[in-house]
């Protein structure tokens, strides 16, 4: 007994077993991840280091070159890439592809701490390694004609960070813009001179005075106590009165040479939003997050929180990346929906039965929703790949159905007598080794983008499996599910139809004629055949390059100096 005579031996175990993978497909398509692009770890780690208002010859001789020098003892160090500025640097570290990224983080993070005792006092530094959640996946703007930047700082850092960090999936809120508030001390020169003090005597005085420290335990009725000294500022009175030197003479106050005032740090960076001053708060994501439920469920948590936002504060929002992604999926949708009804129309015209176009039109849902749940199995997610890969391999799932039922019902119509069901067992026999080496050639075609190194082939991974996956499941269902189908569903009357309508006759006329003319003159087929491959040269020649398609975001980014 052959498989297929087995397999329509237990037609309806075989068609639960189709029927369960495509409705866990359906359900997986809930729960996958939506990002813009396919989770991919480049080998780069970010360094960033800041270091005061040093100039930026000093800059890179106290503090760029030794973290250089440091990192670059990390095993599988491939390049490093630096760029000194006043006061800061930003140093690149390029590793090999196949690294494990995290562990070349932490030990960026372990080279820097080891050597930082070292660099200038103040030098602060931040490590992350490059992935595509590096950017923001939504981002808002707060403005105000009655609140300062001060307040909207405040706003973004106290209420709304730490409210919308409780969404699933967002691994920080960056808050950007603003004013921080500060007492500014306006030393008089003459009048410190007469008392015989410097500045570093009013900044030691001021330090020491506004201090909270633990300075010890008590031990009382068997109970332990934490003594705490808290003297810190409650007040504007008390900056003015701080006391910088007791002697026998007399008191020195603050007051007495300098005068206090409210005011805001230097700012260096200004953000504006509709030609307002403003503060942006953006939203990144975790690897593993899903970008359109991000972006959901931030959006929410702002209508929940909308009572505890001052009246007279505008929160408008000036990107978000669910929208693009969102657009790619109706994108795919309807390049399905089309590819499905267009396949349906000629499968009606030629065909010209309703059972048939139906079988052939299920295989395509049925196909995807396996695809969408191995995808889930192997813990990937949709993104412009994925998606890019299940719309170009709709024409092959639907290209591997209709050649099994057109091969299916030209064997019933020509037997026309006896059982449509063994005719429809012998045809899906007798087609098995051509369907298997036309979709195992297709197949072979996108396996080795699985295989490019580099960066493109991280991107191209994504798409090279989903086709490759879509294609083998295509087969095994226009091998086993569609006769099957046509096994059940095709009587008599089917057989009976007449296979050629007049359109289809006229189609053959023409087709045969064609051939006829060529085969006599097969030279005038070469003389076709050059101008075009001149031409696709000429094409391929000037056609344009790039890594990434062009995508519109809505946006534009002006960098000038």
């Amino acid at each position: 007994m052959s498989f297929t005579a087995w397999a329509h031996g237990h037609a309806r175990s075989i068609l639960f077993l189709f029927g369960s993978l495509a409705l866990a497909g359906a359900v997986a398509s809930f729960l996958l991840p939506v990002s813009l692009f396919p989770q991919v770890s480049f080998p780069r780690v970010r360094i960033t280091l800041d270091s005061g208002d040093r100039p930026a010859e000093q800059m890179t001789v106290e503090v760029t070159t030794p973290v250089e020098e440091a990192v670059r003892a990390i095993p599988g160090v491939r390049s490093l890439r630096s760029t000194t500025s006043r006061g800061t640097a930003e140093i690149s570290v390029n590793f090999n592809w196949g690294e494990d990224m995290v562990s070349a983080m932490l030990q960026c993070q372990s080279q820097v701490n080891k050597i930082l005792p070292s660099l200038p006092t103040g030098t602060s530094f931040e490590v992350e390694r490059m992935d595509p959640t590096v950017f923001p996946v939504i981002a808002y703007s707060l403005t105000s004609d009655s609140h300062s930047l001060i307040e909207l700082r405040d706003l973004a850092l106290y209420t709304l960070r730490p409210a919308l960090s409780t969404v699933s999936g967002v691994a920080r809120v960056g808050v950007q813009g603003g004013r921080v508030e500060e007492y500014r001390v306006t030393v008089d020169p003459d009048k410190l001179q007469s008392f015989n003090m410097t500045l570093a005597d009013v900044a030691s005085a001021l330090s020491a005075s506004n201090v909270l420290v633990a300075v010890g335990r008590l031990e009382q009725y068997d109970k332990l106590y934490l003594v705490v000294s808290d003297t810190r500022f409650k007040n504007f009175d008390e900056i003015e009165h701080t006391v910088l030197r007791s002697t026998p003479d007399g008191v020195v106050l603050l007051d007495d040479v300098a005068t206090v005032e409210h005011s805001a740090e230097p700012q260096w960076v200004r953000v504006t939003a509709d030609g307002h001053d403003a503060v942006l708060f953006q939203v990144y994501q975790q690897p593993s997050g899903n970008t359109v439920e991000i972006a959901r469920g931030i959006k929410a948590k702002l209508r929940e929180i909308r009572k505890q936002i001052p009246e007279g504060v505008k929160i408008a929002d000036w990107y978000d990346q669910s929208e693009l992604i969102i657009a790619s999926e109706h994108s795919t949708r309807d390049a399905i929906v089309i590819g499905m009804v267009l396949a349906a129309f000629v499968l009606l015209i030629f065909l010209r039965d309703w059972k048939v176009t139906l079988i052939a039109i299920l295989t395509v849902p049925a196909v995807l929703a396996a695809t969408i749940l191995l995808l889930y199995v192997l813990k990937m997610s949709f993104n412009i790949m994925t998606l890019g890969g299940m719309a170009a391999a709709v024409g092959l799932i639907i290209d591997d159905a209709i050649v099994m039922v057109e091969h299916i019902v030209r064997r019933v119509r020509a037997a026309r007598e006896g059982d449509p069901r063994a005719q429809v067992l012998s045809a899906a026999r007798e087609f098995t080794n051509p369907l298997a080496g036309s979709s195992a050639a297709t197949i072979i075609i996108f396996t080795p983008l699985a295989f490019l190194g580099g960066v493109t082939g991280a991107f191209f991974k994504a798409l090279s499996l989903t086709m490759a996956a879509s294609l083998i499941i295509s087969f095994v269902v226009a091998w086993l599910a569609v006769p099957i189908l046509c096994a059940r569903l095709l009587k008599e009357r089917d057989a009976e139809i007449e296979e050629h309508g007049r359109f289809t006759r006229r189609v053959h006329e023409v087709y045969r004629d064609t051939m006829q003319g060529l085969l006599q003159q097969p030279r005038l087929v070469i003389v076709f055949l050059i101008p075009l491959l001149l031409l696709g040269f000429i094409a391929f020649k000037n056609v344009g390059s790039g890594f990434m398609p062009v995508m519109d975001e809505g946006g534009f980014v002006l960098d000038y100096i």
